[in-house]
């Protein structure tokens, strides 16, 4: 059976065009807002998160403008795609428009759409923030996956009140049933449902120290009652 997808956002930010384009077509760019590690070379865009490594041709480079990329269909039809089109403005302020497409296989494609769609519109609520709160910084990514969680609501209860404490003057600027998205003056925080039962830490570091074994005892402290 099987689902094809599309989705288009549009969003006006306070940023430079020169600071939207190397947001979303450059390596370090991207490590400040989507997730994992990114390098945008030889044709090719390629993440590395946890074991998830794909490699993605580029489509569409026009510089400044236009930005498009897609994993290529695999045996089964599996693909996605994204598109980026990038438009200056008066003020100081860029347009910029996103599509995402693709196909999901299978009969079961509905969980998995789910948990993309919510992811989604995580990653793109990141992007918007990157660009209003940290436009021409880069940051660190890190990367953590914590226990397996069998009870979510009882998993967010916890993480909201160890955040709460350890995170006091974090802004929270994203909340969905999976995911939650937080900001302070040095990094972005975000949490999320792994679509297989662990919760990960995806977050951007623009100043500091913290590292991944950090957010790793964090999340073993916190959840490591879950099985």
């Amino acid at each position: 059976m099987g689902h094809e997808f599309s989705s288009t956002d549009e969003m006006e930010v306070p940023a430079s065009v020169e600071d939207v384009w190397t947001a979303i077509a450059t390596g370090p760019g991207i490590d400040s807002w989507f997730m994992g590690r990114n390098e945008v070379e030889n044709g090719q865009v390629k993440m590395a998160f946890g074991g998830y490594q794909p490699t993605s041709e580029i489509t569409a480079e026009e510089r400044l403008k236009h930005f498009a990329y897609d994993s290529g269909k695999a045996p089964d039809g599996r693909f996605v795609a994204y598109e980026f089109l990038v438009e200056g403005r008066e003020h100081a302020s860029t347009v910029l428009r996103m599509v995402t497409s693709g196909f999901l296989p299978g009969d079961d494609w509905a969980d998995e759409f789910e948990a993309m769609t919510l992811g989604g519109t995580l990653f793109r609520r990141t992007l918007l923030e990157y660009l209003t709160h940290f436009p021409g910084r880069t940051a660190r990514p890190l990367t953590v996956f914590g226990p397996m969680i069998s009870d979510w609501d009882e998993a967010w209860k916890k993480l909201d009140a160890a955040i709460a404490e350890k995170l006091p003057d974090a802004v929270e600027f994203h909340r969905n049933a999976h995911t939650v998205a937080l900001r302070t003056d040095k990094a972005i925080y975000r949490f999320m449902r792994g679509f297989f039962g662990p919760v990960i830490a995806a977050h951007h570091v623009f100043e500091g120290d913290e590292s991944e074994q950090d957010w790793q005892d964090f999340l073993d402290t916190t959840l490591g009652e879950q099985k």
